[in-house]
């Protein structure tokens, strides 16, 4: 593979200036394999649907026939159909790295807060060193248990608890940031995939209503064309005659294309968490590293791939709302030193207990007479006789 000697830097505008000055079947097939870069025009349409084979030419000679109404609107929904779907793809995998860089950077940052946090309370450092060591095998639920039967026999004072509750923490984020860390190496895997990702031969056949044997044949002689004419371009130099197509180029065609912006789709609710508002508020805990590790995973992949029981799908592909909301909230959200240290604190302190007025209290109301319903509803179940006197038989 010789690689072509550019002057020219490649960029979408000298992309698009070669396809155009394709002929019109070769620049719908490139347009095609790019389909999540590229559009399809009405023009484009209407000639892939002249251009198509009558399905009842048996005789040798396609007779002559027209367009109708029908066969545009079906090609242009089957258009439609692939490139939502492949750029639904690359929203999404976008999106997850976004996200997750996001949520690594919090969960780093909240680490290093509470591991300040406790050496501003009097843990030496090589304590904290030793939690951070200790981070991957520490079980915090037998811990967590303990620690609350403690403050509620009144074992332990609020500051102490809140030490130990910061430990915990420290060792909970650290955990969630070597997961997040991992699961982002695999989203970058799946978005540089799903960048140099193009439509399948079957797909374009099932556009364009062509042929295997004739997608192939135009393939071959149309993907040759472009590469020699993108190095001509880029070169300054017109391509020798026979001359080998540079294919390194196809590949530098979709890296550049690749780091165009995202086009963000419109996402309606899908049933994620039974109601909006609940989505919304377990998001904002999300984004702060406020959900439990036992469903941390679970909830992920409710927002990615949609795999919930409580999700109502009523797209053909996988809806992005939750993505996109996490993404807006993660805009807005506050990640200074102070907020995050004021987060913590309130996650780490210890629950008040009731006053004796209050449980004295709540006791009372809960031997208070009997309301007017209530006797009403008792009277019925004990039921009268005929003569109107409260029966006896019971």
């Amino acid at each position: 593979m010789t690689s072509a000697l550019t002057t020219t830097p490649l960029t979408p505008q000298v992309i698009d200036d070669v396809i155009a000055r394709m002929p019109m079947q070769g620049g719908i097939l490139l347009k095609l394999l790019l389909i999540q870069y590229r559009d399809i025009t009405h023009d484009e349409i209407l000639y892939m649907v002249a251009d198509r084979p009558d399905p009842r030419c048996v005789s040798g000679t396609k007779p002559i026939t027209t367009m109708t109404q029908e066969s545009i609107a079906a090609m242009s929904s089957r258009r439609d159909e692939y490139r939502q779907r492949a750029r639904l793809r690359r929203e999404r995998t976008g999106l997850q790295c976004v996200t997750l860089k996001h949520l690594v950077a919090t969960a780093g940052a909240m680490a290093d807060r509470a591991a300040s946090l406790l050496t501003d309370r009097g843990v030496p450092a090589e304590r904290v060193a030793e939690l951070k060591a200790q981070a991957r095998s520490a079980v915090p639920r037998p811990a967590l248990r303990v620690l609350d039967e403690q403050w509620e026999k009144g074992e332990i004072e609020a500051e102490e608890f809140q030490k130990y509750r910061l430990a915990i923490e420290l060792q909970t984020l650290l955990r969630f940031e070597e997961r997040l860390k991992k699961r982002l190496v695999l989203a970058e895997r799946e978005r540089r995939t799903s960048d140099q990702t193009i439509l399948q031969d079957h797909e374009i056949c099932h556009i364009w209503g062509i042929p295997a044997g004739t997608l192939a044949a135009r393939k071959v002689k149309f993907f040759s064309q472009y590469l020699l004419a993108l190095q001509a371009k880029l070169s300054g130099t017109p391509s020798l005659p026979h001359s080998a197509p540079p294919l390194n180029l196809w590949n530098d065609t979709m890296a550049v294309l690749s780091e165009s912006p995202i086009e963000r789709s419109i996402a309606t609710y899908d049933g994620l968490e039974q109601t909006e508002s609940a989505l919304i508020e377990k998001l904002e805990a999300y984004v702060t590293i406020g959900i439990p590790e036992a469903t941390e995973l679970k909830f992920w992949n409710s927002l990615v791939y949609g795999a919930s029981s409580n999700a109502m799908h009523s797209e053909i592909t996988r809806t992005l709302f939750g993505l996109q909301r996490l993404a807006a909230i993660q805009q807005e959200a506050d990640t200074s030193p102070e907020a995050l240290d004021h987060i913590l604190l309130a996650r780490t302190a210890p629950t008040p207990k009731e006053s004796a007025d209050a449980i004295e209290n709540r006791q009372e109301r809960s031997v208070s007479e009997l309301t007017e319903m209530q006797k009403h509803i008792l009277h019925n179940f004990f039921g009268e006789d005929v003569s109107g006197r409260a029966s006896d038989k019971w």
